[in-house]
């Protein structure tokens, strides 16, 4: 196995070797962040379990593997729109492609979108929405803090740009489908940038898969600016095989009184890492920050959430849950921080855990760093068996063994689940997790390709 010097230089040699692919069809404002941030990433390298954050986490295999790296679009020989179909019917959409972190070439037009608002490649609005784009791109990630978030924005040319304009409401959400599908194993870089401006509203739904079975390693990240009186919900569900790294790092940063909610489901795949940043940067916010994971064999799930309350007046409302079997591990990683002119913040966070085997793991961190005096904030975590009163309740009244304790596991997790904002896709992730709960695997898609896991 490579040690991380060996990964690091891998990486400055990319960089370097690569320079006129990275700057071809970049805007000058992607090229002068991705510049600083190879800086960055030369400073702070892949992270090892001795950066406090990576404590659980441990990257260095998946990232000592020959990945081919795309720095140009790759083209997919066929039309992703006829053989991708989402298996939620009642889920009304707009649909929108992306492939191995590139926006798909031969997206559908999407005619139902409200007047003005925008939906395309981050490289096409670096050149058509220069004023927009330049005003928000690389102004809410922490490259200076993550080698994860810097080695993205030193490589990523492309990915999703939404923009919601002002006083607009977009009533269908829009559903981000990242599909990994290469004949070879594969590297993609994703930057995702969604502007939501003052008094506005979006649903965006996110889902990953893997078309084919190669070995994949996803670097995303995602942007993300709500104006004043804004509301924006972000969901996402991830569904990959055993083969696939998922490094998913998301920056929210929420102006006064706007609402925000987001919503992580781990469904599967190999490693999982998440990164939930949130800055509450006006007065009177409100954030929901909920995910779930469900994890068996030896997969890996790492959740690292940061809420930032800088202004007072703001609530935050956290709460992760996991289901782990077999040999499976988890680590979750909480921190508020309440800064001194925060006064009158309300801050919750909760981690609980079900453990269904003796070699399933688990390692929670909740954290609250408070330098304000007046608010109210609580933290807690839980990690336990299956309820055996409960248990015996159920079979007392005629309820076998195996449909209780699938009862019980389904009601657990559900808490996180009717959290979600949209009916079709609550009923749908219901479906997916009892699914998965019954030890089966089910894809949230029906496409015309196999998918080993």
């Amino acid at each position: 196995m490579a040690n991380i010097d060996t990964i690091n230089k891998d990486f400055a040699d990319l960089f370097e070797q690569g320079k006129e692919l990275l700057s071809n069809g970049s805007s000058d404002c992607m090229n002068k962040t991705r510049e600083k941030a190879f800086v960055q990433f030369q400073e702070l390298g892949v992270p090892t379990r001795v950066n406090e954050n990576y404590k659980y986490t441990n990257l260095i295999p998946a990232f000592d593997h020959p990945y081919n790296v795309n720095l140009r679009y790759m083209e997919v020989d066929v039309d992703l729109n006829d053989i991708f179909q989402c298996d939620v019917p009642e889920l009304d959409t707009n649909m929108v492609l992306l492939t191995n972190g590139w926006f798909y070439g031969n997206n559908k037009v999407l005619t139902e979108l409200p007047e003005g608002v925008i939906v395309c490649g981050v490289q096409e609005a670096a050149q058509k929405y220069p004023d927009i784009f330049n005003a928000h791109y690389g102004k809410y990630a922490k490259p200076e803090e993550d080698g994860i978030v810097a080695l993205n924005t030193a490589l990523a040319k492309d990915g999703l740009f939404i923009y919601v304009p002002k006083g607009v409401v977009i009533d269908k959400p829009i559903q981000v489908v990242n599909l990994l599908r290469s004949d070879r194993d594969l590297m993609a870089t994703q930057r995702n940038l969604f502007v939501i401006e003052e008094n506005a509203q979006a649903k965006i739904i996110v889902c990953d898969h893997t078309l084919t079975h190669h070995k994949y390693l996803s670097n995303s990240v995602t942007e993300v600016n709500v104006a004043p009186n804004a509301v924006f919900d972000l969901y996402t569900l991830q569904n990959q095989h055993l083969n696939s790294v998922i490094l998913n790092s998301i920056f929210i940063r929420q102006d006064k009184h706007s609402n925000v909610l987001t919503n992580t489901i781990s469904l599967y795949g190999g490693t999982i890492r998440n990164n939930h940043h949130v800055l509450l940067d006006g007065e009177h916010c409100e954030n929901n920050t909920f995910g779930m994971y469900l994890m068996d064999n030896k997969q890996h799930v790492d959740n690292f959430t940061s809420i930032d309350h800088s202004k007072p007046n703001c609530l935050s409302n956290e709460h992760f849950k996991g289901v782990m079997d077999g040999e499976a591990t988890a680590a979750f990683a909480g921190r508020i921080y309440v800064r001194r002119d925060a006064q009158k913040t309300l801050a919750y966070q909760s981690n609980n855990n079900l453990l269904l085997s003796d070699d399933a793991q688990i390692n929670t961190k909740p954290q609250l760093i408070i330098d304000a005096d007046d608010v109210k904030c609580s933290h807690g975590a839980t990690v336990g068996q299956m309820d055996e009163d409960a248990l015996f309740y159920l079979r007392a009244r005629g309820i076998d063994e195996k449909e209780a304790r699938q009862m019980l596991m389904f009601a657990f997790a559900h808490e996180i689940i009717e959290k979600i904002r949209v009916e079709p896709l609550k009923d749908r992730i219901d479906a997916l997790v009892d699914t998965r709960l019954r030890g089966e695997i089910s894809k949230c898609n029906t496409c015309a390709l196999a998918c080993k896991n």
